[in-house]
């Protein structure tokens, strides 16, 4: 080719490249200035299609075994939040456990009886602007997320204060068994010596042999000693006095023990060995005595000597799960339990640490109003006293108050079954006091029915002749009852940061 030849070729390929690059520029700024797809834009469209939409979403019920704790379904949230935001830090979705066959059984016995179940009024007890930052259960809810998520490290423990309907270690029992197979089992907690009576069961008990005699703060005449957190204590009424536990692989335990005047030392016993001995000096102190458990011990025993006073015996896993602490007292209400030494409570309750305080009182105080042995500001002021107690002494802990079940009069002739006297006052009383001081609240007269649901329980058979105490499944159903509101208010609980269906305030509740 000429010279001639190349330059008029120059000139005729410059434009084209000129205009090439001109385009590739303007495609670069344009792609610059796209919006970021969103995550459901960015996945395959088959994963789209597949994808239910916001509105649609349901938390995926799970399954677990028994003793296995039931894992959290995770999906991220959207709402109110940028896409990136929600895809680095996803929202927790809780759900209800599958039912077990005997929850099953018992649901099919409340539908029979009219009992409906009730929700437990959970109150907002800390908001910013709209949102609720906390709710009164919320503590405790946590904890529940971190078993089932398994970053927990302790058990959770769970102090349950209550009257005769409790001391048997009835209702609170189906509590238990229920949080323990959704979550993990976390062992036993605080124990007796012995039984009450003669007769009942021993899950929260020693075998006790050589005698030892009980006190309890529910007694009509006051004990002469001071009592703890378990509001019971027994003394040794013979030399050598025994009670033997069984153990299940705790690694260590405590004896709470009073140093009472002319009081008898107390020998622990692991497998036949002694692990640790108290030796009193009649200070009058309440001391606790802990103890290693070596590894595959089979028993724990108690020996004493004459006049040894116990309040009480800790056996707890290290592994993370619940554990209920039976604390109830025959006869008991709020101002009795204000008996006990407030030292000696404090104490316990702080080495406790619950994450869950619930208080099932209320039978015997409608029962002393009627009598004419006490008056409602009474009651009213000994709640609010007791809950002062017991959240000063485990400030990090959430609380729930149990409102009284249906209680009927006796006798014979038309009166017979009918509501007795100041049942609504003491309802409503609980609930302003709970409420107020930033606990929940659950109506059980409400869950078993309202109104002459104790009456159905009696036709059934499920109440003991003293028209007062159920029995058996009518117990049973009672704390199904309870654990099914629970259970419910966990899945149903907001995140705090989350607007929406928030629980009113304290205040608005209240009111």
């Amino acid at each position: 080719m000429t010279v001639r030849g190349w330059r008029l070729a120059l000139l005729l390929t410059i434009p084209i490249l000129l205009g090439g690059l001109a385009g590739y520029a303007w495609m670069f700024h344009q792609e610059q200035q796209a919006p970021e797809p969103s995550p459901s834009e960015a996945r395959p469209a088959r994963a789209r299609e597949l994808e239910p939409s916001p509105a649609t979403r349901r938390p995926a019920r799970t399954t677990s075994d028994a003793g296995t704790p039931a894992r959290l379904a995770r999906m991220t949230s959207d709402a109110g939040t940028s896409a990136r935001l929600a895809r680095s830090r996803p929202r927790v979705v809780r759900a209800l456990p599958s039912p077990t066959p005997r929850s099953q059984k018992l649901h099919r016995l409340g539908e029979k009886l009219g009992a409906p179940g009730h929700r437990i009024e959970n109150p907002c007890v800390s908001r910013s602007e709209e949102l609720c930052t906390r709710t009164a259960l919320q503590s405790f809810f946590e904890s529940l997320d971190g078993l089932t998520e398994g970053t927990a490290t302790s058990p959770v423990v769970i102090s349950a204060f209550g009257n005769s309907l409790i001391a048997g270690d009835r209702i609170v029992d189906i509590l238990r068994e229920d949080l323990g197979t959704a979550f993990g089992n976390g062992g036993r907690g605080v124990l007796l010596v012995d039984r009450l009576a003669p007769y009942g069961p021993r899950s929260r008990t020693g075998y006790a042999r050589g005698g030892w005699k009980p006190r309890t703060l529910g007694e009509l005449h006051q004990a002469e000693l001071p009592f703890g957190i378990t509001g019971i204590y027994h003394q040794a009424t013979s030399t050598k006095s025994r009670s033997r536990f069984s153990l299940d692989g705790e690694p260590r335990g405590t004896v709470w023990w009073l140093d009472a005047p002319r009081a008898g030392h107390l020998s622990l016993r692991v497998d036949g060995k002694e692990v640790a001995r108290t030796e009193p000096t009649g200070s009058g102190e309440a001391r606790g005595t802990s103890f290693d458990i070596p590894e595959g011990a089979r028993t724990l025993e108690l020996v004493s000597g004459r006049g040894a006073v116990v309040q009480g015996v800790v056996l707890q896993r290290q592994r993370p799960g619940i554990v209920l602490d039976t604390l109830g007292v025959p006869s008991a209400d709020a101002n009795l339990f204000l008996r006990g030494d407030e030292s000696i409570f404090r104490a316990q309750l702080a080495e406790r640490s619950p994450r869950l305080m619930v208080f099932i009182l209320g039978g015997n105080e409608a029962k002393r109003l009627e009598w004419g042995r006490s008056e409602l500001h009474e009651v009213e002021q000994g709640l609010r006293d007791f809950l002062a107690r017991t959240r000063a002494a485990a400030p990090e802990s959430a609380c729930l108050v149990v409102g009284p079940i249906d209680a009927v009069r006796g006798g014979k002739g038309a009166r017979r079954l009918q509501q007795r006297p100041y049942l609504d006052e003491v309802i409503a009383l609980e609930r302003k006091v709970a409420l107020a001081g930033g606990c929940a609240f659950f109506d059980s007269f409400t869950a078993m029915g309202g109104s002459g649901s104790l009456a159905r329980f009696v036709e059934a058979g499920l109440v003991h002749s003293d028209l007062v105490h159920p029995r058996g499944q009518g117990l049973d159903l009672i704390g199904q009852l309870i654990t099914d509101a629970l259970l419910r208010a966990w899945v149903e609980d907001q995140h705090p940061q989350q607007a929406a269906l928030a629980p009113a305030t304290v205040e608005e509740v209240v009111q």
